[in-house]
């Protein structure tokens, strides 16, 4: 399920050159391919979710001052410390250092000891939940677009009551079939085809939210907000620059996108922004249309859900060929996506790259550097905190309305 067990035959059979080779990187693993632009797709296919016709929303609880400033903020925030992961792909010297063939690698040989093991828990804990989020969304987008058909023919009074279940278990069979693809390089197509299908429903939001100013004539909202009432790059040229040029232009291409729809969602509705632009029935016509979005936001899920559980499967498959399937205990985890950001992103992708970077360039401690890096990092885990504590409140409020597998209206 998305591991390479090439390798494994080779190392197997002793067969490991340690020289690169028309055939073989210097690891003695099959020649890598991806690009920069591969890696981009890869990056746009997982950042650019659903969630994107949220910001809207997100902008509302904000205000036109802070929305846009803590949008540019930690889309700085998240490239900056994705280059310093990017510095810590290898090991020692960055050209012919030993590889960290995973994230959790790159913790073990750079920090070492009990953090792996907490980053292992946050790291999967998040992977599952993301899934599991990944498949409610998108049957939430297929349940939209039998609505919007159902209030074409019926009216927007017609409750047109739908159940999200088949759409989920279908969604499964969909995983699991993809899942088969042996080698992570080798669905970068489907990476491509959802960063196409992201581009594509988050335009037709944009579009949407600019088509709705028009007819206002006027932008709503506040200064203030809401009133309160995987491994597969080639070298040359190093993974790291590769890497780091992939991140720069997905970061700013996703960040144009948040921006855009977050701020004309925010000027189109003003506080009554709706938590989805698609899927919450901002808009209701042309219906055409927000079934196409919809149907966009369906296929990248399919092709997001593949590249973020890249990880899962992996680490399921290394389970079963070492301790066999008895290993393996059931979970069940249930969160919304957002809680799960929150819970993830100070340790995932500040904490842990900020750590790791320090010891690959053997920062001084107390030095200038290692303070402003130690500074950033308490100043995300503060927000972090903030977050999550409002994330779960939403949470406990959402499920007094949300029920799984329920009819939904």
């Amino acid at each position: 399920m998305g591991q390479d067990t090439t390798t494994g035959k080779l190392e197997i059979a002793g067969f490991a050159p340690q020289a690169p080779s028309k055939c073989f990187d210097d690891d003695g693993r099959l020649k890598r391919r991806g690009t920069v632009w591969t890696a981009s797709a890869h990056i746009i296919t997982a950042v650019i979710g659903s969630g994107v016709l949220s910001l809207a929303w997100a902008t509302a609880q904000l205000g036109w001052v802070a929305g846009p400033t803590v949008l540019f903020l930690f889309s700085f925030v998240t490239y900056y410390t994705s280059c310093l992961l990017a510095a810590c792909y290898r090991c020692g010297d960055q050209v012919n250092g030993k590889r960290n063939y995973n994230y959790m690698e790159a913790v073990q040989n750079n920090l070492g000891g009990f953090q792996v093991k907490i980053c292992g828990f946050i790291q999967y804990f998040n992977l599952v939940g993301v899934a599991i989020g990944y498949t409610i969304a998108a049957s939430i987008s297929a349940i939209a677009i039998k609505r919007s058909s159902c209030f074409h023919e019926k009216g927007h009074d017609n409750p047109c009551g739908v159940s999200g279940t088949p759409y989920m278990l279908m969604f499964g069979v969909v995983e699991i079939l993809f899942s088969q693809i042996p080698d992570f390089d080798q669905i970068s197509w489907l990476s491509m085809l959802a960063a196409v299908m992201s581009f594509t429903y988050s335009s037709i939001g944009l579009g949407l939210g600019v088509s709705k100013v028009i007819e206002n004539k006027k932008i709503k909202g506040s200064l203030t907000g809401i009133s309160i009432g995987k491994d597969t790059l080639k070298s040359p040229p190093a993974e790291h620059k590769t890497m780091k040029r992939a991140t720069l232009i997905s970061v700013v291409t996703t960040t144009i996108f948040y921006m855009f729809c977050g701020c004309f969602g925010y000027a189109a509705f003003g506080d009554m922004a709706p938590g989805n632009l698609l899927t919450g029935f901002g808009f209701y016509n042309p219906y055409w249309l927000l079934d196409i979005a919809n149907a966009a936001i369906v296929i990248h899920l399919v092709g997001a859900y593949q590249v973020y559980c890249q990880p899962l499967f992996a680490f399921v498959e290394t389970l079963l060929l070492d301790t066999s399937l008895k290993a393996i205990s059931s979970t069940t985890i249930s969160r919304f996506q957002s809680h799960l950001a929150a819970f993830g992103f100070w340790p995932l992708t500040v904490y842990f790259p900020v750590e790791m970077y320090i010891v690959q360039k053997k920062i001084p401690k107390w030095s200038t550097r290692w303070v402003s890096l130690q500074i950033l990092s308490a100043a995300c885990l503060i927000i972090s905190i903030c977050a999550a504590a409002g994330s779960f409140a939403g949470v406990v409020i959402d499920l007094k309305v949300y029920k799984p597998f329920k009819t939904m209206y």
